[in-house]
């Protein structure tokens, strides 16, 4: 590998390295809700190795999560999966996911007996019940929601999904930061 990367300029590293690698880590990767720090290690492994093709850095070389955060503006694997349940909802919200999605993202301000709460006017969802503790909280009727919940209200789900996205990523980047800096 070292020897291919030292033939390609930087933005041909790049354009492989999404090509092959990170649309791979992304691909159907909202399953990894509530996954195992141990499955996703694996994935983060390969997007850390990706990075170091992009970066042209050795593998033990220090400041590889600053690369990946501050250059590259990669986010971690669970940033990634928050990220994608979050936009998934932020479009069922908005009616621009299909029905079979739409239908499990229901705002506590819809339900009758619910309205007078206080969260059905901060936006939040309705995350149901379940039973079985390892697949039960990874479905995406309760991991979406969950998600959701875990953002700031000050986000706006009625603005546009490029706006949207581009505000998630921020807030996404702020609580990994905050993470790792503890």
């Amino acid at each position: 590998m070292r020897r291919i990367r030292r033939s390609l300029d930087n933005q041909s590293a790049t354009t492989l390295v999404h090509a092959l690698v990170s649309t791979r880590v992304d691909y159907c990767n909202s399953v990894l809700a509530g996954a195992l720090k141990t499955t996703t290690d694996k994935l983060q492994c390969a997007l850390n190795a990706a990075a170091r093709v992009v970066s042209n850095t050795r593998k033990f070389d220090r400041g590889l999560s600053q690369l990946l955060h501050d250059e590259l503006h990669w986010p971690d694997v669970p940033g990634r999966v928050a990220f994608k349940l979050i936009v998934t909802v932020h479009r069922c919200l908005n009616g621009r996911a299909p029905n079979y999605l739409s239908n499990h993202v229901i705002p506590v301000s819809a339900i009758v007996s619910r309205q007078h709460l206080r969260s059905a006017e901060q936006n939040t969802l309705v995350v149901p019940r379940y039973r079985l503790t390892t697949y039960g909280r990874r479905a995406f009727s309760v991991a979406g929601p969950t998600a959701w919940k875990s953002l700031p209200v000050a986000l706006d789900p009625t603005i546009s999904d490029a706006c949207f996205r581009r505000h998630l990523k921020t807030v996404l980047f702020a609580q990994q930061h905050r993470h790792h800096s503890v």
